[in-house]
């Protein structure tokens, strides 16, 4: 059992951690949609496919626990807060601007912003992707899905 060797000091192994939570998530997600009836193969219910995506990302998560009893790997470190602060900001600032300004300029707000979680990243890099993915999702909600998402919209 080389993966679980707590007493070096090295700490908990990564692979086992990331299985516990895709465990933990496939619970959620199961006693979420616990109510939803199942239907059957012929005629399916609105429960069986987010069971089925659950049982499959438990399984993956009992795949990761157990790899972890057989190989040895990296184990869990410190994490910083700055990954998880900026994006959870880019989403909440895309949600807030989206109406108000519309896609042209909440797309690009948001992955700027989250681009901060990064510390890696560089502005001009981070604005040429802003602009074309900006520019893409225009494309694809707006044009091709005919979704009444605002693209320039000033209230």
């Amino acid at each position: 059992m080389a993966g679980w060797s707590f007493g070096d000091g090295r700490g908990f192994p990564q692979e086992a951690g990331a299985g516990l939570f895709l465990v933990a998530l496939a619970a959620i997600g199961l006693w979420l949609a616990w109510e939803l009836p199942v239907g059957t193969m012929r005629a399916m219910g609105p429960g069986m496919l987010p069971r089925a995506l659950c049982v499959l990302v438990g399984a993956a998560g009992i795949g990761l626990v157990a790899g972890a009893f057989l190989v040895p790997g990296a184990r869990l470190a410190g994490w910083s807060l700055r990954g998880p602060v900026f994006v959870l900001g880019a989403i909440v600032l895309f949600g807030l601007t989206i109406r108000t300004l519309g896609l042209a300029f909440a797309g690009p707000i948001a992955v700027v912003v989250g681009s901060f979680a990064s510390p890696e990243a560089r502005l001009k890099e981070t604005l040429v992707f802003a602009a074309v993915l900006t520019a893409l999702c225009i494309g694809l909600f707006k044009y091709v899905l005919r979704l009444p998402i605002p693209v320039i919209a000033f209230t």
